[in-house]
């Protein structure tokens, strides 16, 4: 795929290019990857703050058990939305990128 072609790709198509072919240890790595770029927007967060939860990365890893309010959404400002052509907020709330695109949101 050419750089302009990534660069209009869906979450979706993209999703397979990346992570459908990795192994486990990969995937894991690409979270921890993910994670490390996400402390600034997730750890930051108006809805992360104040609330003790210690995890980051809710659009690869899933909804916080801790987090219960909306206060307000970074995710828009992460790089990884701009990367993976996120289109969802809130996914220490709403879920994983991979389940909302599976639920058809």
């Amino acid at each position: 795929m050419s750089e302009e072609n990534f660069k209009t790709a869906t979450f979706e198509e993209k999703l397979e290019m990346f992570y459908g072919k990795m192994s486990e240890k990969q995937w894991n790595d690409s979270i921890e990857q993910v994670i490390y770029m996400c402390r600034d927007y997730c750890g930051k967060c108006p809805s992360h703050e104040g609330t003790g939860e210690e995890s980051l990365a809710f659009c690869m890893v899933g909804k916080s058990s801790v987090i219960t309010e909306k206060k307000g959404c970074l995710c828009g400002q992460c790089p990884i939305t701009k990367t993976m052509s996120l289109r969802w907020e809130y996914y220490c709330s709403n879920g994983k990128a991979i389940g909302l695109s599976q639920a058809g949101k």
